[in-house]
């Protein structure tokens, strides 16, 4: 017998729904893939609505936008900085993070990127998100601050230098 010979051969009969026997023996298969629904508070459409608004934030001005959304815990600005801390390059980078269980926002900028976003333009992107949470629906009050927000840190932030 040759190297890599097939060694058992299939009858047609047996294979399922969406197989089939090619001419060189090998079974094919098709199946269906079933995409993960999203496991969180936010649906597909949302997911993406924020993931718009950090990737345009972030192309606009050259920082590094991300968010965290979950406990913060006792010390909630040590552990926003620990997670700021480990973005791809924190001295660019801009951390939202909130926790809506504690009732808390915090955002941290890197040395670079503070220059170009000052606690003012932070604060008033928090009082932002804070307007849209007090509107009662949290998912809803989230993604529309969060975007809200994004796009005001941008504008402060301003072009990326080039």
């Amino acid at each position: 017998m040759a190297t890599g010979e097939l060694t058992k051969r299939v009858d047609e009969s047996e294979l399922g729904y969406g197989e089939a026997l090619t001419a060189t023996g090998r079974v094919s298969a098709a199946k269906m893939y079933e995409p993960a629904a999203p496991s969180g508070p936010f649906n597909t459409r949302q997911l993406a609505r924020l993931d718009e608004a950090l990737t345009f934030a972030s192309r606009e001005t050259g920082l590094d936008f991300s968010l965290y959304l979950g406990e913060l815990g006792p010390d909630s600005r040590v552990t926003a900085e620990k997670l700021h801390a480990t973005t791809a390059d924190p001295a660019n980078a801009v951390l939202i993070a909130v926790s809506p269980g504690e009732r808390l926002i915090e955002i941290v900028t890197g040395t670079a990127a503070y220059v170009r976003l000052p606690d003012r333009g932070a604060k008033l992107a928090v009082a932002s998100m804070v307007a849209s949470f007090k509107e009662g629906d949290l998912v809803r009050g989230l993604v529309n601050g969060l975007v809200n927000a994004l796009r005001m840190l941008s504008d402060q932030a301003g072009p990326a230098p080039r």
